[in-house]
């Protein structure tokens, strides 16, 4: 009984020491003991998850948030995230008594035993996209694998793979690949068809997976994508527009979000043990654009920081391509908080609907029921 003693003692020296310092070299070799069911959230995707990764890399104002407004509601300082407070990941976290997962290339170590964020500001599933100023998609895998290769140097394989079986991976991409070619001077869409351009898109959101995958990840949760051409960001890009949704962008996300399903039921048959979460985003926001004070909110169109109708010119914080910016005085009150990110408010009411949503919200499991799985 004493020796059991002893061992589980020293089971909880080392994951205390597994907690704060996963990365370093004092915990070169051994075994370590993990938590029986300890479910850990890897964050992948572009500004709607990124929590300051776009801080430490080399790149422009126009896909960072490092300056205020941004995080004064809820930090108080901004931290890279593009809202004035917590992200959708961030109440995601919460619910799943986790803490606020870091940003993968913050400075020194932290709890990866948690999980990780690696999603950019700007990232597309496409290398070409706003390439040389974000992380894409596939360097965000590369970052996963290179974590995944430390847990298992200090777990060993099989405990590794366990661990990475039980975590969640949440992922949201895509909407910056079907920006580029209407913001841009991108040719894309005069030589290849919209069907092909997104399947392009998807095509790759599926090799991440399937490495993934192939590293132990078993459940997977994502959000549809969002009513593009209904963004503050993108009704400016038509001049003269009176304020109707931009259709030629939205069509892009409808088809997307119809593709997606069937790709991860497929997965899901190939794949022993592959689960998924897809919460209909599309619809959560065509609401509350259209319907605001329906969810508490004012004002479903215009955001609450930027310049130019809707304020849809990406000019908050004054330190972009264009300096001067109005701010409203209630964040809480709109859906957007700059012309293309969601408040703070916006986000937990996506967060919960992915967390706890309903089957005609959520498929095929809500991220809830996903935590709770056991992996098989």
């Amino acid at each position: 009984m004493a020796t059991l003693t002893k061992i589980y003692a020293l089971c909880a020296v080392l994951l205390a020491f597994l907690f704060t310092f996963l990365n370093s070299a004092q915990l070169d070799g051994g075994k370590l003991c993990l938590p029986e069911k300890h479910a850990s959230l890897f964050i992948f995707g572009d500004s709607l998850f990124d929590a300051g990764n776009n801080n430490y890399i080399n790149t422009t104002t126009d896909f960072q948030a490092n300056f205020g407004p941004y995080g004064d509601t809820f930090f108080k300082y901004p931290t890279g995230r593009f809202s004035n407070g917590r992200l959708i990941q961030d109440f995601i976290a919460e619910y799943a008594t986790l803490p606020l997962i870091t940003p993968y290339l913050h400075p020194g170590y932290h709890r990866y035993i948690d999980g990780a964020n690696f999603a950019s500001g700007g990232a597309g599933a496409l290398v070409e996209t706003h390439q040389g100023s974000v992380i894409d998609l596939k360097t965000q895998l590369s970052y996963f694998k290179n974590l995944a290769r430390l847990f298992g140097e200090k777990l060993g394989h099989a405990e590794a793979k366990t661990f990475l079986g039980r975590a969640v991976y949440l992922i949201n991409i895509g909407g910056n690949d079907y920006l580029v070619p209407f913001n841009s001077n991108s040719t894309v869409l005069q030589s290849i068809s919209r069907e092909e351009y997104v399947d392009m898109v998807i095509g790759n959101l599926t090799i991440v997976i399937k490495e993934i995958y192939k590293e132990g990840g078993r459940k997977f949760g994502f959000l549809s994508m969002l009513p593009l051409g209904c963004l503050p960001f993108t009704k400016v890009l038509k001049p003269g527009n009176t304020g109707a949704c931009i259709e030629e962008i939205t069509a892009l996300a409808k088809l997307h979000n119809k593709a997606l399903p069937k790709v991860l039921q497929k997965l899901e048959r190939q794949l022993n043990g592959f689960r998924y979460s897809i919460a209909d985003g599309y619809t959560a926001f065509s609401e509350r654009i259209n319907n605001p004070s329906k969810y508490g909110f004012k004002e479903g169109k215009i955001a609450c920081c930027g310049s130019g109708p809707y304020r849809g010119i990406l000019s908050c914080g004054g330190v972009r391509s264009v300096k001067g910016y109005e701010l409203c005085e209630n964040a809480s009150e709109y859906v957007f908080f700059d012309s293309a990110h969601l408040s703070e408010r916006a986000n937990q009411q996506v967060a919960k609907l992915m967390w706890s949503g309903t089957s005609n919200v959520t498929g095929a499991y809500n991220l809830k029921d996903l935590f709770e799985l056991s992996p098989m």
